[in-house]
């Protein structure tokens, strides 16, 4: 239950992150049309905003881990939880990033909005959300590649290995995490400022 609770709670972070980011054109156009400001304070409030329902969503969790170790059951967070909140910046950052991205190219193609879910749900399926990261490897090894190139799973898997200690945490996948992070954040702000200067005649 814990191990379930732990990587739905981090996804959540991200998918929330994500889907209020991928609407900042459209929900905020009228706005946008009217008073000048640097547009990309909205995404960015956003991503700060939903740290407050993830904060619930650790304490919920905090609670049933409690529960769980008063009764008995041999869990213990490793000694890399110091660095969790670096994973949540990752997170944050990456969903802000990609959430930018395709705001832009839902200005000039909407039909592109009815497609995020659906896209959102299957990335979570390859994430690692709901499995430990070395289950598809082992079980379904012509599908690794799925997990293995996807940055979401090995800040899930790193999360939870420091909650409760149980998965794997690779130096290596985390510093690929980090390399794409970075380059999808600075792409996305690189589109967004250019979408921003037009996006009042597409939206």
């Amino acid at each position: 239950f814990l191990f379930n609770l732990a990587g739905i709670s981090i996804w959540n972070y991200f998918k929330d992150c994500l889907n209020a980011t991928s609407d900042t054109f459209k929900s905020n156009a009228g706005m946008f049309s009217k008073v000048y400001f640097p547009r990309i304070i909205v995404p960015i409030s956003v991503v700060i905003s939903n740290l407050l329902k993830f904060g619930i969503q650790l304490l919920i969790l905090l609670v049933f881990y409690i529960y769980y170790y008063s009764n008995g059951s041999d869990i213990r967070p490793s000694g890399l939880i110091v660095f969790f909140p670096l994973l949540i910046i990752f997170m944050g950052l990456l969903g802000l990033g990609m959430g930018m991205i395709i705001s832009s190219m839902v200005t000039k193609y909407r039909d592109l909005k009815y497609l995020i879910n659906f896209g959102v749900q299957l990335l979570m399926y390859t994430s690692a959300v709901m499995y430990p990261l070395s289950l598809m490897r082992e079980k379904l090894p012509q599908f690794a590649w799925l997990v293995n190139y996807n940055p979401l799973a090995y800040i899930v898997e790193a999360g939870r290995y420091m909650i409760l200690s149980e998965g794997t945490f690779s130096m290596n996948g985390m510093l690929y995490t980090l390399i794409i992070t970075i380059l999808v954040l600075i792409l996305g702000i690189i589109i967004f400022n250019r979408t921003e200067r037009s996006f009042v005649d597409t939206v």
